[in-house]
């Protein structure tokens, strides 16, 4: 990188340069933040250096929006969203922000014109991993639409210091190192310690009775810590909106003691420092032991409590009473992480603001809604009594009391029901006694969402069942959404570009407008710049994969793509079976016709499942083999993408020409990978399962991949008494597969290394593998022949992009603010100083 950077004067007033979004001002910018904010000049300046100055003359032109906003919202008293969320997976922010302020080319030409490489500025950000995959990604794109939307928002969550492990791959088995996102400084955040409220954990509780003669409850705390906030600016795509992501970071009331320093305990002096700072020093901490599972709770309760806190200041400073709180504040509970808010607002309106039970509940009930996640029933969280009573005494007695209101309004509703009773209580009596989270965020929620429309039904019908029948009204689906602004216009801009030229801009706050391009897909020349870009991208991913793996991946090969978690629902494993199919056809048959393809894989197994990290290694050692074998000459070849995340998936979306989506019908509450893939011009094969539903009904079965049973027939097989042996006996071809994995073949000869796999898909399979592994391949067969006629190929990827308009999360948005939260939109004023009142 050359360091020969143009001098330049400053020129205007300062809050001129602050502001302005033209050439020269951001070079002025640029170069004053490199030499006041890094203190560097360009002879002993950094990569970091640059992108770190780059960074902060971004931000200065978004201060002026931000404060613009938070001045307009405090003087409207708008009613404001709050979303809290244990998972914020906000991914890069400098490409991003360019994009919404509308500068990308002016900095990307500035940039070039001071001798610096713009790309390689974008990639020195270190990707804040705050997040484990679709629930926190999904938190990040609501808060885009709801900035861009104009929407009064606060995101609230934690900043971890340690996200999501970073993945590398050793001998085909996941490694996890550290994730230090922070090592060089985050540009992005504004500490804001005069906001640090205090934090109770453990202790007892006890009674007593205050000067108005009420009978009352006072917490006496085994520990206090501080929760610092974190303030990172969310821009609106051209608006002037700036809403606000508000972070946590636990510290110690004091960290460090004097008194235990002098008399030599040195470790001592700092211990309630460190104590402290671990409740927000890492992102989902093993929870296997009991420490663990304490402080996963402490780290709930944390930002909840911080954020809660912040609300009731927020009150205040707008003069509201806390009785308007629910007229202030909609909350919304990102899955059963945030849940014990329910608890913690009951506490402060009744033990701190001495408000009545019955007035407490109401204004509880009115602010809170939840979305479910999930319909795995061990994610559904609960926490043992003897856990739950320790970290917070006072909150146990408050669900206590909830549930006993709670199930007397069950008696009356269902009497003589004493089943029905003891399946909807918050707390779980079957065995050692648990506090069932989800039960809690039903019952102290107004309203209650899935985020597909089967999902949804599946709540009714299942999950949720005994609630649905109690508050129907409360159920409602709210089919997610992905912001456009990173899925397509960051991460696709030749496609972003093209699509622009034919229709416009406006598709990018308004993607039905997609819904134009159909006809250009019988447009010859569209068709072919189409594929030209297609061809780009997988050219740029075919060579990130070279760098990462080695693995030389052709582009004119099917990109087959399947990244998201790994988990056995997910069927990682069904992919890995099909391309043993494949290589066994083969190589049983080596001048077989077999349409060149190239596998890509990425995502992370959770540190203590066993089992998903035994996927990966499957995965890999199948690609070793199949890589090097000269009889695949290159028809076949297997990636595993290591670390994949938001920086990775921005690569990968764009590049895919199939995207997999195979999980067991009934199991995805929605996925958002499906869209970020239709959005690019991937087709799908799919199941019947979350949100693959609509994209086929919008996109056209006819331009979709249909195999599998469907949730009913999951449901129907299960019941019946499945037994994947004898779908074993039946099929050959699945037999020559788990025969050649089983025989150690691809694991240099260990016929013990994956029979934990094996043997739990022949005697258990409990994700109907066996089941749909021959509808599987027939569907690929089918991928096989659409492909070898590009120009249909091409016809089936423009209208899947241009039907695509339903997954942008701007409509998800819109449907939470009338349905669900009641806002409305407040368009914002940009302010100067004086306007400001800081003149």
């Amino acid at each position: 990188m050359s360091s020969n950077l143009i001098p330049l004067k400053p020129s205007g007033t300062l809050e001129d340069n602050r502001l302005a979004l033209d050439k020269e001002a951001i070079k002025n910018a640029f170069l004053d933040a490199l030499f006041y904010m890094q203190g560097k000049f360009p002879a002993l300046a950094t990569n970091n250096d640059y992108y770190m100055a780059l960074a902060y003359a971004v931000r200065d032109r978004m201060l002026q929006r931000w404060i613009s906003t938070a001045a307009a919202y405090t003087k409207q008293g708008s009613r404001t969203v709050a979303y809290l969320s244990a998972e914020f997976l906000m991914g890069p922010h400098l490409g991003n922000n360019l994009i919404n302020l509308g500068i990308v080319d002016t900095v990307k030409e500035c940039m070039t014109e001071m001798g610096l490489n713009f790309e390689q500025l974008l990639g020195r950000e270190q990707e804040p991993g705050l997040g484990n995959g679709g629930l926190g990604r999904l938190a990040a794109c609501f808060i885009d639409s709801l900035a861009t939307l104009e929407v009064p928002a606060i995101g609230y969550g934690i900043r971890y210091e340690y996200g999501i492990f970073f993945q590398e791959i050793v001998d085909g088995w996941q490694i996890e190192k550290t994730d230090k996102w922070l090592r060089f400084g985050n540009p992005w955040e504004l500490v804001r310690p005069e906001w640090a409220v205090d934090v109770k954990f453990g202790g007892t509780t006890e009674q007593y009775i205050d000067e108005h003669n009420r009978l009352r409850v006072r917490w006496v705390p085994h520990k206090i810590v501080n929760g610092v906030p974190y303030d990172t600016l969310i821009l609106g795509y051209r608006t002037n909106t700036a809403n606000t992501l508000r972070l946590w970071r636990s510290e110690a009331p004091e960290s460090f003691d004097f008194a235990i320093f002098n008399s030599g305990d040195y470790y001592g002096a700092v211990n309630q420092k460190i104590t402290s700072e671990n409740i927000s020093k890492v992102l989902y901490p093993n929870d296997q032991e009991l420490r663990g599972k304490e402080l996963r709770l402490e780290q709930q309760y944390f930002f909840v409590s911080c954020s809660l806190q912040d609300m009731f200041r927020i009150l205040k400073r707008q003069n509201l009473p806390v009785e308007n709180f629910y007229e202030k504040f909609a909350v919304q509970l990102n899955d059963t992480h945030p849940a014990i808010a329910i608890a913690e607002l009951m506490r402060l309106l009744v033990d701190e603001y001495v408000l009545s039970w019955g007035d407490a509940w109401a204004v509880t009930c009115k602010t809170f809604a939840y979305t479910n996640h999930t319909l795995l029933p061990e994610a559904l969280e609960r926490w043992s009594l003897a856990v739950f009573g320790k970290v917070l005494p006072r909150h146990l007695q408050i669900i206590f009391e909830i549930n006993a209101h709670f199930l007397e309004e069950v008696r009356i509703r269902f009497m003589g029901d004493d089943a029905r009773i003891s399946r909807m209580s918050i707390i779980d009596e079957t065995g050692e006694r648990y506090v069932r989270m989800a039960h809690l965020a039903c019952i102290g929620s107004h309203a209650i969402n899935g985020v597909a429309e089967l999902h949804s039904e599946l709540l009714k019908q299942d999950v949720l069942k005994d609630f649905y029948e109690l508050w129907p009204q409360k159920f409602s689906n709210k089919t997610n959404g992905v912001t456009p602004r990173r899925w397509m216009v960051l991460c696709n801009p030749k496609l972003s570009d093209l699509i622009s030229e034919h229709i416009g801009s406006d598709w990018i706050k308004d993607l039905s407008q997609l819904k134009r391009l159909e006809p250009l897909a019988e447009d010859a020349e569209f068709r072919q710049r189409w594929r030209d870009i297609k061809q780009h991208n997988k050219r740029i991913f075919a060579a990130l994969a070279l760098k990462r793996t080695g693995v030389v991946a052709d582009p004119d090969s099917i990109f087959d793509v399947l990244v998201k978690r790994i988990h056995e629902y997910k069927r990682q494993h069904l992919k890995v079976l099909h391309i043993v199919y494949l290589y066994h056809a083969i190589k049983s048959n080596p001048s077989l016709e077999v349409q060149p393809r190239t596998f890509i894989f990425g995502g992370k197994a959770a540190p203590g499942y066993h089992l998903a990290k035994l996927m990966i290694k499957l995965i890999t050692a199948v690609g070793e083999v199949v890589n090097r074998d000269p009889d695949v000459r290159d028809r076949l070849k297997v990636v595993f993408l290591p670390n994949f995340n938001v920086t990775n998936g921005q690569m990968v979306y764009p590049a895919a020409d199939l995207s997999e989506q195979i999980s067991t019908a009934g199991k995805e509450a929605s996925g958002t990978g499906n869209m970020k893939f239709s959005m690019n011009g991937a087709l799908t094969i799919g199941t019947l399962d979350g949100a693959n539903i609509e994209i086929r009904e919008e996109v056209g079965a006819e331009n979709f991949f249909l195999f599998g049973l469907s949730a009913q027939e999951v449901y129907a097989i299960k019941a019946g008494g499945y037994r994947p042996q004898d779908f074993y006996a039946g099929n050959q071809s699945l037999r020559d597969v788990i025969d050649l994995i089983r025989s150690g073949f691809f694991s240099r000869g260990d016929s013990e290394l994956f029979r934990p796999l094996i043997d739990g898909l022949m005697y258990q399979d409990p994700y109907l593998l066996f089941a749909d592994f021959q509808s599987y391949v027939d569907c690929q067969n089918k991928v096989d022949r659409v492909y070898r006629d590009y120009e249909l190929w091409t016809r089936m990827s423009i209208l899947n992009t241009a039907r695509s308009g339903k997954f942008s999360s701007d409509r998800t948005i819109r449907e939470y603010c009338k349905d669900i939260w009641h806002v409305e939109s407040v368009p914002i004023s940009l302010l100067t100083h004086a306007e400001a009142g800081i003149a």
